[in-house]
């Protein structure tokens, strides 16, 4: 059984959502509400939906080895874009359930999975105030007039930073990966000086650790508001995931 699972609040619009359900059916796929997430009687999962959403479904084929198919439904699309879907044409992902399996690296920070990226700092305090729409002229105000750093320990090594935001795998200047098999996280840090720079930290190995002055620290998962608990473990699972594409 092919499963896709939609999220009713996905940045898309209610008859989009109507119509890929309805293509999915006519292409025999159960369409399940990613609410109850229920992976039983299912040999791929899917989802439909943004960013956000993406992950606990991918949780959910990893957990049963499952291939995992994405349908873009979400505001930016961003992991769709770096796996070259068209994020115009959702209907056309449906494709991928039938098609070729790829495997891709997966992050995790303290156990939960990402597939993008994990923000820490200015931009993770936006996403908290504003939700996952926010986007680079809130974060810009907010490092303008934020007085305290985020004071973290990396690896050790005490750190002021406006922004940390630890990717899975590299990101160009575009905001976009080339590769999402390469085998390393990425680390980018905006530090607080006596004057704002920006350092491209590449993380070689699998695994890093970030430790917070408080024990509880905001972050941004894939987009998502979340509270992590610190130390922040950072990992990566080389090739653990079953991509399907089109």
């Amino acid at each position: 059984m092919r499963v896709l699972f939609v999220n009713p609040e996905s940045g898309s619009a209610d008859d989009a959502l109507a119509e890929v359900s309805a293509a999915a059916e006519q292409r025999r796929i159960e369409v399940r509400d990613m609410r109850e997430l229920d992976a039983s009687g299912a040999e791929i999962v899917g989802v439909a939906g943004g960013d956000g959403s993406l992950g606990a479904v991918a949780q959910l084929a990893l957990e049963h080895d499952l291939p995992f198919a994405v349908v873009p439904m979400g505001t930016r699309n961003h992991f769709a874009k770096d796996l070259g879907l068209d994020v115009d044409d959702p209907v056309a992902a449906l494709a991928a359930f039938d098609g070729a399996e790829r495997r891709i690296d997966v992050g995790r920070v303290n156990g939960r999975v990402f597939l993008n990226n994990v923000s820490l700092g200015a931009y993770a305090a936006a996403v908290h105030d504003e939700g996952e729409g926010a986007l680079g002229p809130v974060a810009r105000w907010l490092l303008r007039l934020r007085r305290s750093p985020l004071k973290l320990v990396v690896d050790g090594e005490e750190r002021r930073v406006m922004i940390l935001l630890v990717g899975n795998n590299e990101y160009d200047g575009r905001g976009t990966r080339d590769r999402l098999d390469g085998g390393a996280l990425s680390a980018y840090v905006l530090e607080h000086d006596r004057r704002l720079r920006l350092h491209r930290e590449q993380r070689a190995g699998t695994s890093f650790t970030v430790r917070a002055r408080s024990p509880h620290v905001q972050a941004a998962v894939d987009g998502e508001p979340v509270e992590l608990d610190s130390p922040l473990r950072f990992e990566l699972e080389p090739r653990a995931l079953r991509v399907k594409i089109s």
